[in-house]
């Protein structure tokens, strides 16, 4: 059984947003680098994507993207992504990647934990977040 990426048009979200929000959430709690209030209104207005993983009879991930205007380039911006068996759908994240080139933009960010470094060959970190706890 494959898995296909469907990217949701803004103007049916709301149907799919029910069933795929607890994996966004989860992901965002995860990470706690942003908030998922932001996510669910950006995604619900028009602002950002939620992608699908779709098996065929379920979904095994979602994601969420924007598209950013830093002072010098466009980027599109992985803000959460979440699900199980991701060595099935780890290869979609190309047609993301796509997407993001056909709307202008230098590059993809991933906001997410350090983990992913190791399974994204092509992706580098490029700056980082140091914390500390008060």
């Amino acid at each position: 059984m494959s898995v296909e990426l469907i990217c949701v048009a803004p103007d049916r979200v709301h149907e799919f947003w029910p069933h795929v929000s607890d994996l966004i959430h989860r992901a965002i709690r995860r990470t706690n680098l942003s908030h998922s209030q932001d996510i669910d209104f950006d995604v619900l207005n028009g602002d950002g994507l939620l992608w699908i993983a779709w098996n065929g009879s379920a979904v095994e991930a979602a994601a969420t993207t924007s598209l950013i205007e830093t002072d010098a380039e466009k980027v599109c911006v992985l803000t959460a992504c979440g699900g199980a068996k991701m060595r099935r759908w780890l290869g979609l994240l190309g047609q993301i990647e796509d997407y993001a080139k056909a709307e202008g933009c230098s590059r993809v960010r991933i906001f997410g934990r350090k983990g992913w470094v190791r399974v994204l060959e092509r992706y580098r970190i490029r700056n980082v977040i140091l914390e500390k706890e008060l």
